[in-house]
């Protein structure tokens, strides 16, 4: 009989859990991705209220490329591995010209990431090899976990993850439930700060990729005030190709958290 009472109390636990309520549908996202012409889904998950709201929840379960949101996740294996050492750690210009001139230089790790010069990440991960990254891939459970070449993998739609899969994991990145040392998970949390004011903080990773004629762009991570976190996943596609990514990404994700009360100190 009390074996059935704990019984009974896991379900019902599980339940309250998965209850749809949870989970708030805001339809009247909407309106910032046709000002831009693009689909897409937002997530946003308070911790501290527990609340949940998602606009398109259906392309929230669907997997695409990461592009360079995966560079949270190479970070850490470069630093669990030893590849890279601090965040001061140089890789010297290959000499390539690319078209971002921030790429055309000797960058440090921290400055890689900022800038998301991928060259830096893709020797990062040379360096890492590809043994030892599947091994990281299928521990985190990262997205499909499938690399084709291990330079490339991130950002030829081998590997896949969705924005559920994205909010799950820097979720577990800020409170330390990833399988990496404490340490590096610090590191790449205070590579992801981009902005602090003494209102609120703005941690996040963006990423841009192609899928055919598709664009894919992305930014995920959280905002924090008064020491409560708050995750969000922004993803977009357009198949303009004059399309205006990085302004309109960070214009989308402003204009919601904004609508949903951040950047005022008071959540």
């Amino acid at each position: 009989m009390k074996r059935f009472g704990w019984m009974l109390l896991a379900l019902c636990l599980f339940m309250a859990a998965c209850a749809p309520n949870n989970v708030k549908e805001e339809k009247g996202w909407e309106k910032y991705f046709a000002q831009y012409k693009v689909e897409g889904t937002f997530m946003l998950f308070n911790n501290a209220q527990g609340t949940f709201r998602v606009y398109n929840l259906d392309r929230a379960k669907e997997r695409f490329l990461p592009a360079s949101t995966f560079k949270i996740f190479n970070s850490l294996v470069g630093l669990q591995t030893g590849v890279i050492t601090d965040t001061g750690m140089v890789i010297p210009w290959d000499g390539v010209t690319r078209k971002y001139p921030a790429w055309n230089q000797d960058l440090s790790m921290q400055q890689a990431f900022k800038v998301s010069a991928v060259p830096y990440f893709q020797e990062v991960a040379r360096r890492i090899g590809k043994t030892n990254m599947q091994a990281w891939l299928d521990s985190v459970k990262y997205g499909n976990m499938k690399i084709s070449r291990i330079d490339t993998f991130w950002l030829d739609n081998s590997l896949q993850i969705s924005p559920d899969e994205e909010l799950g994991f820097v979720k577990k990145l800020y409170f330390d439930q990833l399988p990496f040392a404490k340490t590096n998970m610090q590191t790449v949390r205070d590579v992801m700060l981009m902005e602090k004011t003494p209102k609120y903080e703005l941690s996040y990773k963006t990423g841009w990729g192609t899928s055919g004629a598709k664009q894919i762009g992305w930014i995920v991570g959280w905002v924090e005030e008064n020491r409560h976190p708050s995750f969000f996943v922004l993803n977009i596609e357009t198949e303009d190709p004059n399309f205006d990514m990085v302004k309109s990404r960070m214009d989308i994700l402003r204009n919601i958290l904004t609508e949903a009360g951040y950047f005022k100190g008071e959540m």
